[in-house]
């Protein structure tokens, strides 16, 4: 290990109080029609990661309100539903949407993504500053809070990139805590992230250096974070590596569930005896899902043994529809769809079956069903779809996978890579995977199995902990 790392352990429970701290929580709050609230969990990895883990611990979770019921709980101060105690924020919605939209959505995930056509965008005008005081002012508003819930010598554990500056606003404040930063994320390295004006630069990697220690997903986007702390002048805290991982018992019980059932006898009625390619995402630039239609639109091209016998099925859910790139993106993956299905398709057979709608246990389903599970980001800071479909399906798929997800350093033993950018390699690879042999198929799937089932979400926390100085 390299300077400023700290080593990751392993312990099943937190040993101290625990304040856990991200912009989208883990319960979503409804009112009902007598006035009372009532509560459903929300969704994400983050939550059915670690929600489980945290519940009757005593563990606080502080969270931005997102809907109308959310605000009315905010004002209720700390609420206790599903095992999880809970303290929501009712942040000004004309600030949280400069520091949620802009800075977060529209700079921040381009930057850690390399995201930007940087001849044409982007371009930093009098609109910044307002955007970067929204960050800020929602980054101290969370640390405020933090402050007033936090058990004496609590660990804080920060997630994602929506809240880099919380531990600098309360390291004044409460000296007795220790703050662990976690990026879901890639990383910018040095020549991505100097593209954001200087001084807010600076006070973003400020921000993260206030922590006990920052983690990562991988090697490779801890190593990035420091190169740009150290391009910026900053202070490098201690990093640590820790994937997060599928919960096998959980992402097993929603495939084994009469709605998945049902999702998979439609997949099968509507695949017939065609093998399936199989791709869950959401409707994110990030994904490279638009380059993943035109690789299959080659395939069929250069294969023609695979026409009529094969069915790229994508459930593809929106995301971030306010963000106009964001729509521009849906617009030409619809268009290229349509085209694909034009030039290929005839009476019986439907090339690529497109589903917008977000229904987790169809794309369980579909996950269960496929052939190849495929999964082709142009940089992703992990990707879950990876190791759940290697949990759930039935055929020993073969998993073609980017080398720019983070789920790649854990299992790139068994599976095929992707080359995101190169079409012509991704429509070989889908032409191998079409093609393996099944007792290659069942050797890699087999592997991929126990790399996935090696880890667990409690291994993940219990590196953060750790990383606070759980049990010093």
């Amino acid at each position: 290990m390299g300077i400023g790392t700290v080593a990751p352990m392993s312990s099943p429970r937190p040993q101290r109080p625990v304040v856990l701290v991200s912009n989208r929580g883990p319960l979503r709050f409804e009112e009902q029609p007598d006035g009372s609230l009532a509560a459903r969990r929300g969704a994400g990895g983050l939550v059915s990661g670690l929600g489980p883990l945290v519940a009757q611990t005593g563990a606080t979770w502080l969270a931005a309100a997102m809907t109308d019921g959310d605000r009315k709980a905010a004002g209720a101060g700390v609420l206790e539903a599903e095992g999880l105690r809970v303290r929501l924020l009712d942040l000004d919605p004309d600030t949280y949407r400069l520091a949620y939209d802009v800075v977060s959505n529209e700079v921040l995930w381009f930057a850690h993504h390399g995201l930007w056509d940087r001849p044409r965008q982007p371009s930093f005008g009098p609109w910044w500053r307002a955007a970067w005081e929204a960050y800020r002012t929602v980054n101290h508003a969370f640390a405020d809070a933090v402050a007033e819930v936090a058990p004496e010598a609590a660990a804080v554990l920060v997630q994602d990139y929506h809240l880099c500056l919380v531990a600098a606003r309360l390291a004044d404040a409460r000296p007795d805590l220790d703050c662990v930063h976690f990026s879901h994320t890639p990383f910018a390295p040095p020549e991505w992230l100097e593209v954001l004006p200087t001084d807010a630069a600076r006070e973003l990697v400020e921000g993260l250096g206030a922590h006990r220690a920052c983690g990562f997903h991988t090697r490779r986007w801890a190593d990035d974070f420091e190169a740009s702390v150290r391009s910026l002048g900053g202070h490098v805290p201690a990093t640590f590596v820790s994937p997060l991982a599928s919960d096998p018992g959980d992402v097993r019980s929603v495939a084994s569930s009469p709605a998945c059932a049902e999702g998979l006898r439609e997949i099968d009625a509507l695949a017939g005896g065609a093998q399936v390619i199989g791709r869950v995402d959401r409707m994110e630039l990030s994904k490279n899902i638009l380059r993943g239609f035109q690789a299959f639109d080659l395939l069929l091209d250069e294969h023609p043994e695979h026409r009529g016998r094969v069915v790229f099925v994508a459930a593809i859910y929106p995301s971030r529809e306010g963000v106009p790139a964001y729509a521009t993106y849906r617009r030409d993956i619809e268009r290229t769809v349509a085209e694909v299905n034009a030039r290929w398709g005839t009476e019986g057979w439907q090339p690529i079956v497109l589903e917008l709608d977000d229904d987790h246990p169809r794309s369980m389903a579909l996950l269960r069903r496929a052939d190849v599970v495929f999964v082709n980001p142009i940089r992703d800071g992990l990707n879950l779809v990876a190791s759940e479909g290697i949990l759930v399906n039935e055929r020993d798929a073969v998993l073609a996978l980017s080398p720019e997800a983070g789920a790649w350093e854990r299992l790139q033993a068994g599976a095929l890579p992707v080359p995101p950018f190169d079409l012509s390699g991704t429509a070989d690879t889908l032409h191998d995977a079409l093609t393996m042999p099944v007792a290659e198929r069942a050797r890699r799937a087999a592997q991929l199995r126990a790399l996935a089932e090696a880890r667990t979400p409690e291994d993940w926390l219990a590196d953060q902990l750790t990383a606070a100085g759980d049990g010093r």
